[in-house]
């Protein structure tokens, strides 16, 4: 099994790139994560029906396809091939399609994380 280095390091890079920005943001500006959250997925949703974000997963792999702006790819992906083949109501039903096993494990894990964890209040 021969592991591509190279490649990983671009997926690295690329990932933490995006991190890095959505950190600066948190930092140096007064946006709230969920809005910066809901910038990326757009960012990525925008690009992707532009077909500008395939360039960047063929350069990077899992380090474009992981992050925020990777799921607002895959929604936007999901819709255009929806509406390709099934017409205007693929709009409404292509993104979820797509996306289907991210949301299922993310609530799956989500709800195993609050079996086992114990939510403090943050004091203020």
């Amino acid at each position: 099994m021969n592991i591509d280095w190279m490649m990983l390091l671009k997926a690295f890079c690329v990932g933490g790139i995006i991190c890095v920005i959505g950190q600066i943001l948190i930092d140096k500006t007064k946006l709230t994560p969920a809005r910066i959250l809901v910038a990326y997925v757009t960012l990525g949703a925008i690009l992707g029906g532009l077909g500008i974000y395939k360039y960047l997963i063929d350069f990077a792999g899992c380090g474009a396809t992981v992050p925020l702006t990777g799921f607002g790819n895959l929604l936007s992906k999901g819709v255009i091939s929806e509406v390709s083949t099934n017409g205007v109501i693929g709009a409404f039903t292509g993104g979820i399609k797509a996306a289907a096993g991210g949301i299922s494990a993310a609530i799956f894990f989500g709800y195993i994380a609050s079996l086992i964890s114990k939510p403090k209040i943050k004091k203020q």
